[in-house]
């Protein structure tokens, strides 16, 4: 989750009020305090939802809502502004959605240097699944020349790109510089770049990879201009967060015409959205009951416009807010802001003993035999990608109906597992430094063609590792769960050619083990005989074994 760095002294200068005060009802508000240096900073955690709580300027608003400073929907005032930027059609297949705004009369500090950055690049992650979807640019803008143009540039274009001095194309940007290398791969199939420039061809920005050396925010610059570029209308709320942010600041926000080909627009918009919510689906989510006028009194303390509208109310959500998809949030916010901490605690009406779930009960087993085996239980993640999967084990990938994450946050989290055993790998990988032998094991939910199961992956690493100590440990499975599966050579990938077997129950293919082949273990960088098994357990356990 997002860490916030909270100056104290900034803080209470932003919220108007004490560090005593602050402290002591923050946590109500959904932080998580973390480590703090007494004397200058708390750091706190805030979930991934709320994006608006990404800076220490953030925070304070909501503070002054929660400790009832500052009630109600807060108001900003945007200048017209005379400065505009041309959207070329060729980002269409590119990188098509691009917002903008100036903010002046910015008085920096230190820490609000420092919560732009990170606001910056904790966007880039939340809202940005890593730079694809949303990425943020922020320019001194007395530095350029408007109007500004937003086109797809040949990879040839050069400039001087951000911490270098020298000028480099973009080609070489995405090869040398440290930006261009983490984030090559979102432009990767693209026969032209993204580009920012001034009206006398000066760049500010190569988005979603870096800007120009020539906009860099210093210490005595004064006035932003702000570009968010992706690939989702969701740049739009990235971009009314950023300005919200640095109004709080004191900062004056501009407005700048964004010409595009399917029609203007003048940006930023911070209208409120409005929202009608009955109060009786209010009470009756959240167990309370309050009347019309005392839930309007929770929401305002958390920002929220409201108008009272007898059982019905209407509310009118920040621009910032970019959580707000359905009344229960709403709801959610009223109840924090009526205080969690204020909540009677009632035993339930209905007392009831509970049974272990069936399919619990037999993974405790299967844990039981693992650990009896000498094997360490690990939670690898469900979420993986096709190159760990498939590539890295030698195995195909084309036969099986893959289930992929439609926003991956990362490239390594892109789909859902079809096996556990090339985690296990990965394990063995992160943990070299540590002593052999090493045996692990994991259990847990694999999706294959559209269906679940329920696998057991084990694997063993160290000098010795091979066949027969694989073979042993399947035995023993058997043994204990008192099957008599049918061994047959396995034509698997990851395993060498006649040291694997994969096993048959009525038939079916339930399972497979073996050495690993070297190729495999080069992949995942292991030095290291390995061995490993994985089996679909949901069918190796009897039914009747609870």
């Amino acid at each position: 989750m997002p860490v916030v760095r909270l100056y104290y002294e900034d803080l209470e200068e932003m919220v108007g009020a004490k560090r005593e005060e602050i402290m002591a009802r923050m946590a109500m508000m959904g932080a998580d305090i973390g480590k703090s240096n007494e004397e200058d900073y708390v750091d706190v955690e805030f979930f991934p939802d709320r994006p608006d709580l990404y800076s220490s300027e953030g925070v304070a608003r909501a503070l002054q809502g929660f400790l009832e400073i500052k009630v109600g929907l807060p108001s900003y005032s945007i200048r017209p502004g005379e400065i505009r930027l041309k959207v070329d059609s060729s980002v269409e297949g590119v990188r098509p959605f691009i917002g903008c705004a100036v903010v002046r009369d910015l008085q920096f500090s230190d820490p609000a240097i420092e919560s732009l950055m990170d606001l910056q690049e904790d966007l880039h992650w939340g809202l940005g699944r890593n730079r694809r979807k949303v990425a943020i640019g922020v320019h001194d803008i007395s530095r350029v020349v408007p109007p500004f143009t937003y086109f797809a540039a040949d990879p040839s274009f050069e400039f001087v790109p951000l911490d270098f001095d020298q000028s480099l194309s973009m080609r070489e940007i995405l090869r040398r510089h440290p930006k261009g290398v983490s984030y090559a791969s979102i432009l990767e199939g693209f026969d032209r770049y993204p580009l920012i420039t001034d009206a006398n061809g000066n760049v500010l920005s190569f988005p979603p990879i870096i800007n120009g050396e020539l906009t860099r925010v210093r210490d005595d610059t004064r006035d932003l201009f702000i570009d968010v570029t992706g690939t989702d209308p969701v740049v739009y709320s990235a971009l009314n967060i950023v300005v919200a942010a640095l109004a709080e600041r004191g900062g004056r926000i501009e407005s700048v015409r964004v010409e595009r080909p399917e029609g203007d627009l003048t940006l930023p918009d911070l209208s409120p959205a409005t929202w009608k919510v009955l109060v009786d689906d209010a009470n009756g989510l959240i167990g309370f009951d309050l009347s019309p006028q005392e839930l309007a009194a929770c929401l305002e303390k958390m920002r929220f416009g409201v108008r009272v509208q007898g059982r019905e109310l209407e509310v009118l959500v920040p621009a910032y807010r970019a959580d707000i998809m359905h009344p229960w949030d709403i709801f959610e916010d009223a109840a924090k802001g009526y205080g969690y901490d204020r909540l009677l605690p009632k035993l339930p009406k209905t007392v009831t003993v509970g049974d272990p779930h069936p399919l619990e009960t037999r993974k405790s087993d299967l844990r039981e035999i693992m650990v009896g085996l000498g094997y360490l239980e690990t939670m690898p993640f469900t979420l993986t990608s096709e190159k760990v999967n498939f590539e890295k084990m030698r195995r195909p990938g084309q036969d099986l109906e893959i289930t992929r994450v439609l926003h991956p946050i990362s490239e390594l989290h892109a789909m859902v597992r079809t096996s556990i055993l090339p985690s296990l790998l990965e394990i063995f990988a992160i943990n070299q430094h540590h002593p052999l032998p090493q045996r692990i094991f994991a259990l847990g939910d694999v999706l294959a063609s559209g269906r679940t199961r329920q696998d057991l992956a084990a694997a063993s690493i160290h000098s010795s590792a091979d066949f027969a100590e694989v073979r042993s440990v399947v035995d023993a499975l058997a043994r204990e769960l008192s099957i008599e599966p049918e061994i047959v050579v396995s034509e698997d990938g990851a395993f060498l050619d006649g040291r694997g077997g994969d096993l048959l129950v009525g038939g079916t293919r339930v399972g497979s083990f073996g050495e690993l082949h070297p190729l495999v273990l080069q992949s995942f960088g292991l030095d290291q005989p390995a061995v490993g098994l994985e089996l679909r357990w949901d069918q190796l356990v009897p039914s009747g074994r609870q």
